[in-house]
């Protein structure tokens, strides 16, 4: 068993050992692709040996004094408690992993768990590009917490980079931690890893308020033509119908011809066929439903075209306050 399967198996050992309460809240701390890894083990583990609990629960126990050890006074402070309680060779072993977690761990984690209002006091009067590069490592609901915040040019210059940055190198990551060291204290160096860019951008759009959304997209529309019919296209898609009331579904499909609608539905998943079909006549559903099950085979890019096309709708009538589609806290709506 390689090393890493091995850490694995051993953090869904010790996440069954604590219950699914504690587990639940441990889980959500964790990074995307780690949560999928360790619930993917937590579910093909069939039987874990008393004795190898207990030495999962003993090493996560060590690791977890010897961090504290090096929080009080220092790496050399820990790895001294360490041998006088576990033994060289033992203290060695907890070092080794505690270093790896330190080297694996994201930079910038002080903003992550930073209050909003001091973050973005903090950062107004940074560079564009280096807010951006630390909202690429932030959660994107806090990150737009903090982007709302901003005046205006500076939401859509942030905007502008976060769209446009793919990679950063370890050069640069550090440079930064060390520009901002008197203001983000414990940063932690990462390795290269692909950040930021139109995903990221979307993610953070998605949850700021419509006024701050409409700002940011209108200035890249001359910024940046080709980024913003980018992130257009990507802050809704077909699937995100379902999250629509039905009035605004009616009142899209009004809008709509059946041939791109049969299309449309053509590829669709079955709960966003029940939507509409649910907000359509009883003549009209089955007739619709003739179409589609009449009309053969269909390229997989039509069937997407269509789709899209129905978003762009979608998009206008939003824009134009005919229909709602909620953006992040925003929920009210005034009759």
């Amino acid at each position: 068993m390689n090393r890493n399967k091995s850490g694995v198996r051993k953090a869904a050992i010790l996440l069954i050992s604590l219950g699914p309460d504690t587990s639940a809240q441990i889980l959500k701390l964790l990074p995307e692709f780690m949560i999928e890894k360790v619930t993917y083990e937590i579910a093909n583990i069939e039987q874990v040996s008393p004795e190898e609990r207990e030495k999962v629960i003993d090493d996560f126990i060590d690791t977890a004094s010897a961090n504290k050890y090096i929080v009080d006074g220092g790496i050399d402070y820990a790895r001294e408690l360490l041998q006088k309680a576990l033994g060289s060779q033992r203290a060695k072993e907890v070092m080794d992993v505690l270093t790896q977690m330190k080297q694996s761990e994201r930079p910038f984690s002080i903003a992550r768990k930073a209050d909003t209002r001091q973050l973005t006091n903090l950062l107004i009067n940074e560079h564009p590009q280096t807010i951006a590069l630390i909202m690429c490592y932030m959660q994107p609901e806090k990150a737009a917490t903090v982007l709302s915040q901003f005046p205006d040019e500076l939401q859509t210059e942030v905007a502008e980079r976060l769209g446009t940055i793919s990679t950063a190198s370890p050069t640069v990551v550090r440079k930064i931690e060390r520009i901002m060291e008197n203001k983000f204290s414990n940063i932690i160096e990462s390795e290269t890893e692909n950040i930021g860019g139109v995903k990221t951008l979307v993610e953070i759009l998605n949850s700021v308020d419509r006024s701050t959304e409409r700002n940011i997209l209108s200035n890249l529309e001359e910024t940046q033509p080709e980024l913003a019919d980018t992130v257009k296209a990507s802050l809704f898609v077909f699937e995100d119908i379902i999250n629509l009331d039905r009035t605004s579904i009616q009142r899209t499909l009004r809008e709509v011809s059946n041939e791109d609608l049969a299309l449309a539905l053509k590829g669709a998943s079955e709960e966003v066929a029940d939507i509409i079909y649910s907000n359509m006549s009883k003549r009209a559903a089955e007739l619709l439903k003739d179409d589609i099950q009449f009309m053969g085979p269909v390229r997989l890019s039509t069937v997407e075209e269509a789709q899209q096309r129905i978003v762009a709708i979608i998009r206008r009538l939003d824009e134009a306050g005919e229909i709602i589609i909620t953006r992040g806290d925003q929920n009210e709506v005034i009759i």
